[in-house]
């Protein structure tokens, strides 16, 4: 890479809708994502967070709206494959031509100098195999020679769905170190995946989609600061638990397992209800507020508003919470 790092450019989705006959895969999407951070692209199977990279990088053309690269369409770049490297998916190899010797072709066709096909494969680590056939490779080296098919022009923004797909426990960990890396060099670095504990060890800012609309954007640190506390209970006094609750105007709801789970309270206000009530736990655990639960807070359910952090919406996620009772506070 750069010794010196590379500025990356602003990517801006803006009204972004694409219909397939019937179907309307993306819905007035809009994002940004900045340089120098790590965006986590998020959503469930079929959220169409795919379709939104292919129309970034002009794979399919939009039916409404657009998504530019520093202000430009990729189809505008004069130079995209110094300007922008992307994966989209670890099988567009010849199975008989060795790893080095596709780089190279590859470089060739982009008139980028040959000597970069040596040097990216020892980044992502296969310089062992250089010389391998890629029919021999396993998903998880397939991913890395992507990786390193992306990196060949030294670009300044990085696309990525699902980069870690194949990859094992110690292959994901140098993955994660590898976009930081890259970040803190300044280029822009957007991740799709599935893998939500990780990536939280990864992110600096989450855009999260389903339905193909926006459900969120911002810093992770501050989407999940946000998050309703909950507290999970479990007792052998139940009914009692939940009177208390409801005497207090506390929201709550059952779980499957029996316990029951109390929205909006910290332990330290808990507590001293439950036990002046002389209430009987056998567990009082604060569930932790972490991507997990903020993505599934956001995708529980159809519709709602979008949350920004420094947006237009400033609302606090969590909107899909059902409280078995009145919200605490009100009549």
């Amino acid at each position: 890479m750069s010794a010196h790092g590379r500025q990356g450019a602003t990517i801006e989705v803006q009204g972004l809708t694409k219909r397939f006959g019937t179907v309307v895969a993306i819905d007035d999407l809009e994002f940004t994502v900045s340089p120098g951070r790590v965006t986590g692209f998020l959503g469930p199977n079929g959220a169409g967070k795919t379709t939104t990279l292919r129309i970034l990088l002009g794979l399919v053309a939009p039916s409404a709206g657009t998504a530019t690269i520093g202000g430009r369409r990729y189809q505008e770049l004069d130079h995209p494959l110094s300007q922008v490297g992307a994966l989209l998916e670890a099988t567009s190899f010849h199975p008989s031509r060795r790893a080095l010797d596709h780089l190279r072709m590859v470089a060739m066709a982009a008139g980028i100098d040959q000597r970069r096909a040596g040097a990216v494969l020892d980044l992502v680590g296969l310089s062992d195999v250089a010389n391998r056939r890629v029919a021999g490779f396993s998903l998880g080296m397939r991913q890395r020679l992507s990786l390193a098919t992306a990196l060949l022009g030294d670009p300044a923004v990085l696309v990525l769905d699902e980069p870690s797909n194949g990859l094992d426990p110690a292959g994901i960990a140098w993955l994660r170190e590898f976009l930081r890396f890259l970040a803190n060099e300044g280029r822009t670095v957007l991740v799709s995946s599935h893998l939500l504990a990780e990536m939280a060890l990864t992110l600096d800012d989450v855009v999260i989609i389903s339905g193909g609309t926006l459900r969120a954007q911002g810093p992770l640190s501050a989407l999940t600061s946000r998050l309703h506390s909950v507290m999970r209970v479990r007792t052998p006094e139940p009914d009692r638990l939940v009177a208390v609750l409801e005497g207090a105007a506390i929201a709550y709801r059952r779980s499957d397992d029996g316990a029951i789970e109390i929205e909006g309270i910290e332990p330290e206000q808990l507590g001293p209800l439950l036990a002046a009530s002389q209430v009987v736990l056998y567990e009082l655990v604060r569930e932790r507020s972490d991507l997990e639960s903020l993505f599934l807070s956001l995708t529980a359910g159809a519709g709602g508003d979008a949350t920004h952090l420094g947006g237009r919406d400033d609302r606090t996620p969590g909107a899909h919470w059902r409280p078995a009772s009145r919200p605490r506070g009100t009549t």
